[in-house]
């Protein structure tokens, strides 16, 4: 299994850590049940994949056995940005049949966090998704591992992660930006909840709140109305 080393901002900032110990804290206590996640936002560049990846790792710190899915097959910036993968098959391959899973799956450097990137662009990025191959993938995943990741297309731009919430047992909505749209943030948690995944709540990146914390949380269980959204 190919090692790669992962390239995280804030890795040895206090408060960015701690924020991240409560993310994974808070996940935990949302049950038993939700061990698939899907983080999903409401346009690009928000953080998720250094976010999905950073939690990763905060959870493989615990002894867990983490996967992170890059499942954004149309414009993936995690290999390049936050690993020293270079051109590495993925996704798009194995839902293609073109390879399997554990000869594409990488593994972090000392730690029991992997990454399936989202590999080459393929020209029908939601049949892939909807199709009986990913919901096997999961479904394998799941048996494989203690939690999977899904780092998912912003939900306001295109609709993928509203078909991949469908595999899902929950949700979290990350904003990144600080002029998000009430309106558009609301419609994003209402097509996740269309899914009938649960939408587990809101994280708040990119803020200065409380002596420089990099991430604000309000994660809770299904019944919170995400008024931060």
């Amino acid at each position: 299994m190919k090692q790669i080393k992962l390239n995280l901002p804030g890795e040895k900032d206090y408060f960015m850590q701690e924020s991240l110990k409560t993310l994974r804290t808070n996940l935990q206590f949302c049950g038993q049940d939700i061990r698939v996640v899907m983080f999903t936002s409401v346009g690009e560049n928000e953080g998720k994949s250094t976010v999905t990846l950073s939690l990763a790792k905060s959870f493989a710190d615990l002894g867990k056995k983490v996967l992170v899915i890059d499942a954004d097959m149309r414009k993936s910036v995690m290999a390049g940005r936050n690993t020293d993968a270079m051109n590495p098959k993925g996704l798009s391959e194995v839902l293609n049949g073109l390879a399997k899973l554990e000869d594409v799956v990488c593994q972090a450097e000392n730690s029991s966090a992997f990454v399936l990137f989202s590999g080459q662009y393929p020209p029908n990025p939601v049949e892939l998704l909807s199709g009986k191959y990913f919901t096997d993938l999961i479904s394998l995943a799941r048996e494989k591992f203690d939690y999977v990741i899904v780092d998912t297309p912003p939900l306001g731009r295109v609709v993928d992660a509203a078909v991949i919430a469908q595999n899902c047992d929950g949700a979290v909505l990350l904003i990144g930006h600080n002029k998000v749209p009430y309106h558009d943030a609301q419609e994003v948690i209402a097509q996740i909840r269309k899914s009938n995944c649960k939408m587990l709540g809101v994280v708040r990146n990119n803020s200065s709140v409380n002596s420089h914390t990099y991430y604000h949380h309000h994660t809770k269980k299904d019944k919170a109305e995400n008024e931060n959204a």
